[in-house]
């Protein structure tokens, strides 16, 4: 009797013949893996990924990235001066009689505060507060005399860089003290004395309010005079303060701090 195959019994025996051509094709005639030859399992394989080393210690001198925002310079603030002798924010200027020869000038930390060592005769130094221009406000000055007591002492306010303009209050280390209207040149407003000042080697503190067209001056916690200007009625300007030399050396003062407030 003649035997058939079954059409599903034929594929198959297809599929068989198909498989072990392939796999002789492939060296497929080796021993197939044992259980003791299958290699260990890892980790998946994880790609496009960069594992940085743990850092052993913290970096130093890294510089400060290009995007941080510098903090803003406050308007009203007590300057201290510690820790640089070129404060950030201010900047000085010098002339005076004796020209503005400034070759011997020495600025300096010594204690607390700014030391001024002026190094000629007929100097005048202005250190001036950059950020900001003002109208009406309220400055304080503390400062010790360490040379000879024979200087100048000056509150600034209302500067005017480029207009050369600006009120000033100035106290000799003899006691007199002068009010001026900086405007082609110093022009008296008002003056007069005190026994308030500490004379010689001593500290004193300073005291200028400019509030509209009025100026009131102090010295170590007394009001000396409020004087009205309707003359120059100078407009807003920077602040700051003035050290000068006469007529001998050393002019030495240490500047221990600047107020600037509302008045």
């Amino acid at each position: 009797m003649k035997r058939t195959i079954h059409p599903v019994l034929y594929f198959v025996a297809i599929l068989t013949i198909i498989s072990l051509a392939c796999a002789s094709l492939a060296g497929g005639g080796n021993a197939p893996a044992t259980e003791a030859d299958a290699p260990a399992e890892t980790e998946p394989l994880v790609t496009n990924t960069v594992i940085a080393p743990a850092p052993t210690q913290k970096p130093t001198n890294t510089p400060r990235p290009t995007n941080t925002p510098i903090p803003p310079a406050p308007d009203f603030f007590t300057e201290e001066f510690e820790g640089a002798t070129d404060p950030d924010n201010w900047f000085h200027f010098t002339f005076g009689p004796g020209g503005d020869d400034d070759q011997d000038l020495q600025i300096f930390q010594e204690g607390d505060g700014l030391t001024l060592d002026l190094g000629a005769l007929d100097l005048y130094l202005y250190y001036m507060y950059e950020p900001y221009e003002y109208d009406d406000v309220a400055l304080t000055l503390v400062a010790e005399n360490l040379g000879r007591n024979n200087n100048n002492v000056s509150i600034v306010c209302r500067l005017n860089y480029d207009n050369a303009e600006w009120y000033e209050f100035s106290f000799e280390s003899g006691g007199v003290w002068f009010l001026y209207a900086y405007k082609e040149g110093y022009n008296v407003l008002d003056n007069g004395g005190s026994n308030a000042l500490n004379q010689g080697k001593a500290i004193n503190e300073y005291a200028m309010t400019c509030d509209g067209n009025k100026i009131t001056m102090s010295i170590n916690g007394k009001v000396l005079k409020t004087h009205t200007d309707n003359k120059y009625n100078l407009g807003e300007g920077l602040v700051g303060f003035n050290i000068s030399s006469l007529n001998v050396l050393p002019i030495i003062v240490n500047v221990k701090s600047f107020e600037i407030a509302e008045p």
